[in-house]
């Protein structure tokens, strides 16, 4: 199954600049989704991160894998119309650096939910090499 970003609005509550997938392009609600983020020089974290030498930002690459995840956990039936939080970052680590005109693709597997708290892994890639890898876990709260 696939999602359009026209789509993905419709789940996360993430708008320019932090929408940072472009495309889901298969997923299975609560278990993984996976996507893309076409990486532009006009991304508005490359005029300060690097002027002189474009380099995304890896906190936004974790990003990415977290919004991913959640497009998998806010796709289930019982999480329509709730909202995915950060409920922390472990053992993030990066390969190699993402750059203009990269497509950087996005796996993020849910291992484990416990109620409203769930955890989950997810990888990175550009051209099929790991850009990064990070556990994450989050919460899912109501909209307020």
């Amino acid at each position: 199954m696939e999602l359009s970003s026209n789509e993905i609005q419709k789940i996360l509550p993430h708008r320019y600049p932090m929408q940072l997938v472009d495309k889901i392009v298969d997923y299975e609600p609560g278990v993984f989704a996976e996507g893309i983020k076409c990486v532009t020089v006009n991304e508005q974290f490359f005029c300060g991160h690097f002027p002189e030498e474009h380099v995304m930002p890896g906190v936004l690459i974790v990003e990415a894998i977290a919004q991913t995840g959640a497009v998998c956990i806010l796709s289930m039936p019982e999480n329509e119309g709730k909202i995915a939080f950060f409920g922390a970052i472990k053992s993030a680590r990066f390969k190699r650096q993402v750059k203009p005109g990269d497509v950087l693709v996005v796996r993020t597997e849910i291992t484990s939910m416990r109620g409203p708290v769930g955890f989950g892994k997810g990888v990175a890639t550009v051209d099929g090499k790991v850009a990064a890898t990070a556990e994450i876990s989050f919460v899912i709260g109501n909209k307020e």
